[in-house]
């Protein structure tokens, strides 16, 4: 199997497995009360499980005791706008998630979607430091009400763990923050890996750093960065330095950080390291924690640093609701990656990570999250417990139709866990379902170099390999795209269109790639923003059709030369294409379902579980 499989991890399973079962004998609901489980399960594929249902015995037997079908997902299908949904039984018009990555309307950049910090609002400069008066602050930018947080102001027990687009995690009930949560450095995930190859520079590659270094006499010190300074006006990263002394005979290293060490060897993980960072030296500091991975010691030095991540044990940023809840976790359970997105596929896509080595990284991560599930079935009594999975959404990006015997793996494991959750709680209402599902992406389409060659957008000098809209000239654009599958207006002393909106309309769906006379786009949707998310919406949405998709560099508005190109990166599979092509799946344990369900109807679903139709507001 994919994880578990060594005699003492199967000893322990079965130990606490037993322990399990025996603390579900031990406890009753609360009268009146329901025990509802929600398990989200990121990528989950309708088509993918039908096809391997004999190697998912868990999934197959709720199929057969409650029910199954497709799920339908929001327009675009993108995990925070559709787990936004899911969190406010809202469409996107009204929670205003539209996609990974908005523009801010005034200075036409891109930022991300689901949260901001805010500054402190006074500062006392102090020499080179500044030092603030007033808090700074994180806050989510998704607009409604969470579902629990209903229940929880009824009196309702809920847990919800690392559900996407909670960050910072809402006051109600218990949570782990999900998908958005930076890490120490502020970004979604930069990992560093130093390395010794003289044929190396020091340079900045998307998700990481690679940074030469030199080793003499089999020993190198690396410095380590952490976050930014907040308190220097200059925001220098902060930084601890790691050494490294290789051992001359054997392919091992002793690590030492401060006043602590361990031992890794060639091709090992280590487990979780801390780190304080300082940010006034001898003063204050900011404590992260991290992995290591030794790809080579001998005879080159390569060695791979996670990025920094937030400690629940003392944390720099909110990732727990309440943090002391957080740090229980930790201390009973041990660390886990609190980053929202931490498998690192940036290392593979980098060549940082062999696919061998991203597998073992992603099980970390999984075991990470099983961890975390066990813990929270031993505390969970009755109320709401939801459980986010993110194995099957970022390996499938990476395995999808190239590497299958792999990620029927990650399947089965988490075919598993359904199976522990039904065994802990037989008597609990179970829902799993996921938010999309999954297609090739074998062409990328510059959608802003598409628009450029049809008139819609001007550049005020010619296009390179990556031209940004800060190069765009405002006076004759009419339209351009920013993220992965939205398009805008340029309004900039123009009222807005509806010639010119169906103008597009007609010309995307005409659109066929030259090299095999497919179509394109399979669909183009308008959007009708409320007006507190009319500055961030979209005017079209873009659907691609399958094996299509917007290219990296228009997610972040840039403009390459050519319209279409093929994809060679290791991300090999993609969902921000039509959503009809995508759905997620449903499965329930009780009794068949509507025949046609959308993922905002779920979230109705678990209302009514509790509570009388008055209440559901």
């Amino acid at each position: 199997m994919w994880l578990w499989n060594s005699p003492m991890r199967r000893r322990g399973n079965f130990v606490l497995g037993l322990a399990l079962v025996f603390a579900a004998g031990c406890r009753a609901p609360l009268p009146n009360i329901p025990q509802v489980i929600v398990l989200g399960i990121d990528g989950m594929d309708p088509g993918f499980v039908e096809r391997h249902w004999d190697s998912l015995p868990n999934l197959a037997r709720l199929r057969d005791r409650g029910s199954f079908q497709r799920l339908a997902t929001t327009t675009p299908p993108q995990s925070p706008v559709a787990w936004s949904s899911f969190i406010t039984g809202l469409d996107p018009d009204e929670h205003g998630i539209y996609d990974f990555v908005h523009r801010d309307a005034a200075s036409m950049r891109p930022f991300s979607s689901m949260s901001q910090t805010v500054a402190p609002g006074f500062v006392l400069p102090l020499g080179p430091y500044q030092l603030p008066l007033s808090g700074a602050k994180v806050v989510s930018l998704r607009r409604g009400k969470a579902f629990w947080q209903t229940l929880a102001e009824r009196g309702i027990p809920v847990t919800v763990v690392r559900m996407p687009t909670n960050y910072p995690p809402l006051m109600a009930g218990r949570a782990l923050a999900g998908m958005g949560t930076p890490d120490l450095r502020g970004t979604l995930g930069t990992f560093t890996f130093y390395t010794d190859d003289p044929e190396e520079l020091t340079r900045s590659v998307s998700g990481g750093r690679i940074v030469k270094v030199d080793v003499e006499n089999g020993r190198v010190v690396v410095p380590l960065q952490g976050p930014p300074n907040s308190l220097r006006r200059d925001a220098t990263y902060s930084s601890v330095n790691l050494t490294v002394e290789v051992d001359p005979k054997n392919p091992a290293a002793l690590v030492q950080m401060g006043g602590g060490a361990t031992v890794l060897r060639q091709g090992e993980w280590s487990d979780w390291l801390t780190a304080d960072f300082p940010l006034i030296p001898h003063v204050t500091s900011v404590r992260g924690m991290f992995r290591l991975f030794a790809k080579q010691l001998q005879p080159r030095f390569q060695l791979y640093v996670s990025a920094v991540n937030i400690d629940p044990e003392s944390p720099a940023l909110p990732v727990a609701e309440p943090a002391s809840w957080g740090r229980a976790i930790a201390r009973e359970s041990g660390r886990y990656y609190t980053m929202g997105t931490p498998e690192d596929t940036s290392a593979l896509r980098q060549g940082v990570f062999s696919l061998p080595e991203f597998l073992s990284q992603t099980r970390l991560v999984f075991e990470d999250e099983r961890r975390l599930l066990r813990y929270s079935l031993a505390h969970f009594d009755w109320g709401l417990l939801f459980f986010y999975f993110s194995a099957i959404d970022q390996n499938s990006h990476m395995l999808w139709g190239k590497h299958d015997a792999e990620l029927l793996e990650v399947y089965r494991a988490v075919d598993q866990c359904v199976g522990e959750v039904v065994a802990r709680a037989p008597g609990a209402e179970l829902i799993v379902l996921s938010d999309h599902g999954f297609s090739t992406y074998e062409r990328s389409v510059h959608l802003n170099a598409w628009l450029r060659d049809r008139g819609f957008l001007t550049l005020k000098t010619a296009a390179g390999d990556d031209t940004t809209m800060e190069s765009l000239d405002w006076s004759s654009t009419e339209a351009y795209a920013v993220g992965l599958n939205g398009l805008y207006l340029n309004l900039r002393g123009r009222q807005r269109s509806a010639a010119l909106l169906q103008n597009l309309r007609e010309q995307l769906l005409a659109f066929r790639d030259p090299v095999n006379g497919r179509q394109v786009v399979e669909a183009v949707y308008g959007t009708k923003p409320s007006r507190e998310n009319a500055a961030v919406a979209p005017d079209l949405i873009v659907g691609y059709s399958p094996g299509y998709r917007a290219s990296w560099q228009t997610g972040l508005g840039g403009t390459p030369a050519a319209e279409l190109e093929d994809n060679t990166d290791a991300w090999i599979a993609d969902h921000c294409i039509n959503s009809v092509d995508v759905p997620g799946v449903l499965f329930t344990n009780r009794g068949p379902e509507p025949a046609s369900v959308r993922l905002q109807d779920v979230t109705g679903r678990v209302l009514r579980l509790f509570l009388a139709p008055h209440e559901r507001r």
